[in-house]
């Protein structure tokens, strides 16, 4: 559906980016993108997840037309929409390319109706591919009933609630019936409650329609939650892209591991193979790993432990294994649903997050059972 090959965007360093620490000094240029290389499918909801600064922002703005790249190649189905350095430079202008975009802002025009703001871009269409009055209303009509906002149709735009506005931006983003719809952040101005509201609704709304989607988000949740599948992005370059599931079980970098959710880090060598587990000697005990990766004796690796994977049991009900390790309980914060707890295992806090049925008061011993196949094998350790 769309391919991106080896994008790249950089920028000019300004006096002010030369005072930030680390930035290179004025006169050199900052990498926005780099050799960005990814494909969508259709019908998926891609979502490019990453801090502030990784350049997933301008990626999308690339694919939108609204940033122009300094080399690469950009095809929608099999149209080039931009291409430079490739031996066929093009760029299809914003306005023909027929993509639907959602920003952060709203950006509803205040002094039109919910109607008249999702039927806008159907007037302002080539004559010759203007719909007639009667289906801008039939198409503009369906869109709002998609989206819980037919009844508002009469009613100026700056009178609905934040919620329904940002369904408003999505309807209108919608009526022209791209091929692509392109999402910068759209929920990130929502209070906790809403933004969950309208991400059910946007999954729903992916599963109704299949529009092909980008979403761009910093939200590790909200990736979670809605994507086929998540490209996670760090210094302008795509550092691992796979389903929720894959991405969240089987990071392949540390930087991944620490940005998807919340992980323990041990450094370890493995010190014996076997036919799928190997054992890995950390500096607090030895685990059992399972793993379908070739190991060697003496290779070190970096060993990420979810705080969901860890069993934490009471000292006095359950002796220390090889699959985990014995220790003191720091602290506990009670969530309802589970427990967090904080583990000193000699020197080293040990996040878990538990059943609530079981509570281990802090300053008690601790077993910690950890499932071996649950452990990631992240290469490098000590660099």
């Amino acid at each position: 559906m769309l391919k991106l090959e080896n994008l790249k965007k950089s920028y000019a360093v300004s006096s002010d980016d030369r005072k930030a620490k680390g930035r290179p000094a004025a006169g050199h240029t900052l990498a926005a993108i780099d050799d960005v290389t990814l494909e969508v499918k259709e019908g998926e909801m891609f979502t490019l997840l990453g801090p502030s600064g990784c350049g997933k922002t301008t990626t999308l703005r690339s694919v939108a037309g609204l940033e122009r790249p300094d080399a690469g190649e950009i095809t929608l189905t099999d149209t080039v929409l931009f291409s430079r350095g490739r031996g066929r430079d093009r760029e299809v202008p914003i306005n023909r390319r027929g993509l639907g975009m959602v920003f952060q802002s709203y950006a509803i025009w205040p002094h039109m109706s919910v109607f008249d703001n999702v039927g806008f871009p159907l007037r302002v269409m080539p004559r010759r591919l203007r719909p007639a009055r009667k289906v801008v209303e039939e198409r503009v009509m369906r869109v709002l009933a998609t989206m819980e906002l037919d009844q508002f149709a009469g009613r100026p735009a700056t009178k609905l609630s934040g919620g329904q506005q940002q369904r408003l931006a999505l309807a209108r983003a919608l009526v022209t019936e791209p091929p692509l719809l392109l999402l910068d952040e759209p929920l990130s101005n929502l209070d906790a409650k809403l933004r969950e509201s309208l991400r059910l609704e946007l999954k729903r709304l992916q599963n109704e329609i299949g529009i092909t989607s980008i979403y761009v988000t910093h939200d590790q949740v909200e990736a979670l939650a809605l994507s086929s599948r998540i490209a996670v992005m760090s210094k302008g370059r795509v550092a691992q892209i796979g389903t929720p599931q894959e991405i969240y079980a089987k990071p392949e970098t540390k930087f991944v591991a620490e940005f998807i959710g919340n992980s323990n880090f041990l450094e370890g060598s493995v010190t014996k193979t076997a036919a799928g587990s190997s054992l890995i000697a950390t500096s607090y005990g030895d685990l059992t790993v399972v793993t379908d990766k070739a190991l060697r004796v003496g290779d070190r690796y970096v060993l990420g432990v979810r705080p969901e994977s860890i069993e934490v049991l009471s000292a006095d009900s359950a002796p220390a294994s090889s699959h985990g390790f014995a220790g003191k309980v720091l602290a506990r914060s009670f969530l309802g649903d589970a427990i967090d707890y904080v583990i000193d295992i000699g020197g080293f806090e040990v996040r878990a997050r538990a059943n609530p049925s079981v509570t281990i008061a802090p300053g008690s011993r601790a077993v910690l059972r950890i499932d071996p196949a649950s452990i990631t094998l992240i290469p490098g350790a000590g660099k």
